[in-house]
């Protein structure tokens, strides 16, 4: 079943996951998909209003990162709209939901583009779920995926503008390396592309810096029975431990590995690490817990200031904690907006060429993409109990 929300223009409240969406009409549910034709799509910007589909998850382990990625886009929308919009056209935002069977997400945004009629998909989901949905998106409709993820990314129409391991974990793994002399690594990560790929790249990275892989293994999605994993870490003693686990498999791996014993011998490098996961965590097992990426809360700027003061006034003061994956929703419109303006069009072909190559300003400050990949400001920081401490722009 299809299930989606119309956010309103001006004055979007804060409301739990659980209000976010509505059944529509059994039009909908009785659909035939069937007769879609691929490659197929109506005549996009048929209507007044500028349709966003933004596929975002609230169950299973990556489901922590639903909330806030909500609140991001929720606000994106009513700052651009109070501007007027992008190009004369009000943002109007359809919240589906992206856990769940891959071919039940694929259903969906089949009729997000056929029923719905959305004009642009926007998605901050795993990496499993982008592979699915370009595939339906592809010559149809733009596509931006917001998130952290493996880069590499080159399907026509989809525009990624995530953290990726040259940017993030290169450097990371080199400061570790000349500060603190790490030489032995241990590689975890869930069992889908995103860590598969990551650590292909990774290995090399840490081979560059004098290092060597002591050990590697992938875990199902889902899992929080960590004692045969940690045991075999505590076998192989390396230095480090670099974790491409997601959301609250990351939570669990974390607390396990603190409640162990092995966080007060043993340094960790993670990846979709934001404070939000941290929280999870618990400030009693966070010790040597370390993190690069494009955006931390902690992060003295004036833009991300600015941004902090506007999601707390439309939140309130015990919003969840904002941070990178969550807050990439937030940049997804802010770089959607700059590519219209660019480009004086939201049809896709003009779209898609000014948005290979663009400046747009968020949270992160000035970001640019060039040959459609985004360099950006990345940091690198340690936990310090709830909250990151930023030691370097790396």
């Amino acid at each position: 079943m299809l299930s989606t929300v119309h956010f309103p223009a001006q004055g979007s409240l804060a409301m739990p996951p659980s209000l976010l969406f509505r059944n529509l009409s059994s039009a909908a549910d009785n659909l035939d998909l069937s007769t879609i034709k691929p490659g197929s799509s109506r005549r996009r910007g048929a209507h007044s209003k500028l349709r966003i589909g933004n596929f975002l998850t609230f169950s299973g382990s990556p489901g922590i990162w639903g909330p806030t990625s909500t609140n991001s886009v929720v606000l994106a929308i009513d700052e651009i709209n109070r501007r007027g919009g992008i190009l004369g056209r009000e943002l109007e935002l359809s919240v589906y939901e992206s856990g769940g069977p891959l071919e039940d997400i694929v259903r969906r945004a089949e009729q997000a583009i056929a029923f719905d009629e959305v004009d642009l998909i926007m998605g901050s989901h795993i990496s499993a779920v982008r592979v699915a949905l370009r595939k339906v998106t592809r010559n149809r409709i733009p596509y931006i995926y917001t998130p952290v993820y493996e880069g590499g990314e080159q399907t026509p129409g989809v525009m990624a503008i995530g953290e990726t391991p040259r940017w993030q974990s290169r450097p990371a793994i080199h400061w570790l390396a000349d500060v603190k002399k790490a030489s032995r690594w241990y590689l975890i990560g869930s069992d889908y592309v995103w860590p598969w790929q990551s650590h292909r790249a990774v290995k090399k990275y840490i081979a560059e810096a004098g290092g060597r892989v002591v050990g590697e293994e992938f875990v199902p999605v889902g899992e929080d029975n960590h004692e045969a994993h940690l045991a075999r870490i505590k076998a192989a003693r390396p230095d480090v431990v670099l974790i491409s686990l997601i959301g609250t498999d990351s939570i669990t791996f974390n607390r396990a590995f603190g409640e162990c014993g092995l966080a007060a011998t043993t340094l960790r490098l993670a990846g979709a690490m934001d404070e939000t996961v941290l929280l999870g965590i618990g400030a009693d097992n966070t010790d040597h817990l370390y993190c690069a990426s494009g955006y931390f809360n902690c992060v003295g700027s004036r833009a991300n200031d600015d941004f902090l003061i506007r999601y707390r006034a439309m939140f309130g003061p015990h919003a969840p904690p904002i941070g990178s994956v969550g807050q990439s929703n937030y940049e997804g419109l802010r770089f959607l907006e700059a590519a219209a303006n660019q480009a004086g069009s939201l049809s896709m072909r003009p779209l898609l060429s000014a948005a290979r190559n663009v400046v747009y300003a968020g949270a992160r400050g000035p970001i640019t993409i060039r040959n459609g990949r985004a360099e950006m400001p990345m940091y690198l920081a340690e936990a310090d109990g709830l909250d990151f401490r930023v030691i370097k722009t790396i």
